[in-house]
């Protein structure tokens, strides 16, 4: 094993390096003619086979690492038809703690195999692991042949695992985090200012009294923010904000949830983000649990979508559409799916319009468990909207994670933003829409942004804008009573670091 003598050279980890964790995987050479590789060879039948090994001498100066694996099989079977599933579990031996904290159970990645014998295949399966500085990392990697993704039912060959020192991301900014549960936070430009508008209250609880609607603007990329105004504090209702957009005219658009004796969701108008005009509050035959963010579908108007149900294991849930056509002052609601359990039930949507008749959605699952089938869905129109598909991404480092979409106007590049809660990590995903919309399996590997609190329902929901070449992403992180509402930056990607651009090559 070699020692990296600055952050992002690797340190690797051969079949040699490695002994059995669980299970009874075993120790092979696989052979092709003279090439001779020590693998761990791993069950597509038996469960529970794992190997572990430590890293040591990372540099001072890594803050995290990231985790891939290189794998082959020698089975003449192989086929992109069939796919495999890994793991990886981390921890470290920190000074006076049990070495079980913090200890990481990995999300299961799957992958397709190649398209012939002793091909190799790189699979990240951890894009950042933040470090307790100075004590040994352990990792132990497992494949999952009883998740329903895994289809391969011969052996796969370990050959090695590649953990790459990282640096500290950026720390994001606050935008506000006095006393109390500041959360849910919705972001739009408007020009070049942020207007950043969130919830507070005193728990994480939608309709107590005390919660409230309250805006502050940025015109530095939100390093410093204005003075805190009330969007609406309605008595005996709380209100919490649940999407956002722009009008034809290019005002902020912002859907609040007003909760008390009854349920309601109003819609709000901006062009400053201090002063919120209330345009409508449209009566619908079914009551959403959300309205979220508006977007523009050339030829058809304003755009919204809608999901509904309780959150429990029945057949009550459903999402839809809402549709204006004179810039927000009146909505026709549209059922889409119905009857759906909590499992296949996708909530908190975002949308994006590609043109030409197409909408692509990315949602949240409700799904627990570890298995891939734990994914964001995706939901897919070519005719403005009329009608949809729906199928599961292979998205899974996700718990109830809610995505945020941006479609870069230049390059036709989408940003796939949400927050792994847990794991206290905001994610990116990049990629050609034409990749991946009649393919929601071929969604690239995730990429750290910015980090929060590892907790699960403390922290999270990104919501994110664009200004230039600089995308904004609001997020809260904190621990009950006290949770702030924080804003982070990333740039734009570019076709330079992303060759699957579109009318590029494709995978």
């Amino acid at each position: 094993m070699t020692s990296p003598s600055a952050v992002n050279q690797a340190v690797y980890l051969t079949a040699n390096n490695m002994s059995v964790a669980t299970g009874q995987p075993s120790l092979v050479n696989m052979s092709s003619g003279s090439m001779h590789v020590p693998v761990w060879s791993f069950s597509g039948g038996t469960a529970g086979q794992s190997v572990a090994g430590f890293v040591t001498g990372l540099p001072g100066g890594c803050a995290a690492v990231k985790v891939e694996i290189l794998v082959t099989t020698n089975d003449a079977s192989t086929s992109p038809d069939y796919a495999d599933v890994f793991r990886a579990h981390l921890s470290q031996l920190a000074e006076d703690a049990p070495f079980t904290s913090p200890y990481v159970l990995g999300t299961p990645v799957r992958t397709a195999l190649p398209a012939g014998p002793f091909h190799t295949r790189t699979i990240l399966l951890d894009p950042y692991y933040e470090l307790v500085p100075g004590a040994p990392l352990w990792v132990r990697i497992q494949r999952e042949p009883t998740d329903p993704a895994d289809t391969f039912p011969h052996p796969t060959g370990l050959v090695m695992v590649k953990v790459t020192p990282l640096p500290a991301l950026a720390k994001a900014h606050v935008v506000q985090d006095v006393s109390g549960y500041n959360s849910w936070p919705m972001m739009q430009a408007i020009g070049d200012k942020l207007v950043c508008v969130y919830s507070r209250g005193s728990a994480h609880s939608i309709g107590e009294d005390a919660r409230a609607v309250y805006a502050r603007t940025s015109t530095d990329g939100g390093k410093t923010w204005t003075a805190e105004t009330v969007v609406a504090n309605t008595p005996e209702y709380g209100e919490v904000t649940v999407g956002k957009g722009l009008d034809a005219n290019g005002a902020m658009l912002l859907w609040v949830r007003r909760i008390g004796k009854d349920w309601n969701h109003d819609l709000y108008r901006t062009t400053d983000g201090v002063t919120f005009t209330l345009v409508a509050t449209p009566k619908m035959a079914v009551t959403p649990m959300q309205v979220t963010d508006v977007f523009a579908v050339p030829g058809v108007g304003l755009m919204a979508l809608w999901f509904a149900g309780n959150y429990k294991d029945d057949t009550s849930h459903s999402w839809g559409k809402l549709v204006s056509s004179d810039n927000g002052a009146t909505w026709t609601q549209t059922v889409i799916e119905s009857g759906l359990t909590k499992d296949d039930w996708p909530t908190e949507p975002s949308a994006v319009s590609l043109g030409d008749g197409r909408i692509l959605v990315v949602a949240r699952t409700e799904m627990g468990g570890v298995y891939t089938t734990r994914a964001q869905f995706q939901m897919v129109s070519t005719d403005h909207g009329a009608t949809w598909t729906r199928a599961r991404t292979n998205i899974g480092d996700v718990t109830a994670s809610t995505p945020s979409l941006i479609l870069d106007a230049k390059t036709g590049l989408l940003s796939n933003y949400y927050y792994h809660r847990g794991m206290g990590v905001l994610r990116r995903r990049v990629v050609d829409p034409d990749r991946i919309f009649a393919n929601p399996l071929a969604w690239p590997p995730a990429e750290a942004v910015a980090t929060g609190s590892r907790v699960t329902f403390d922290a999270g929901n990104v919501n994110a804008t664009v200004i230039g070449d600089t995308h904004y992403l609001a997020f809260y992180s904190g621990k009950a009573p006290d949770t702030a509402v924080l804003v982070a930056e990333a740039p734009a990607p570019t076709l330079a670091t992303n060759p699957l651009r579109p009318g590029g090559p494709q995978e």
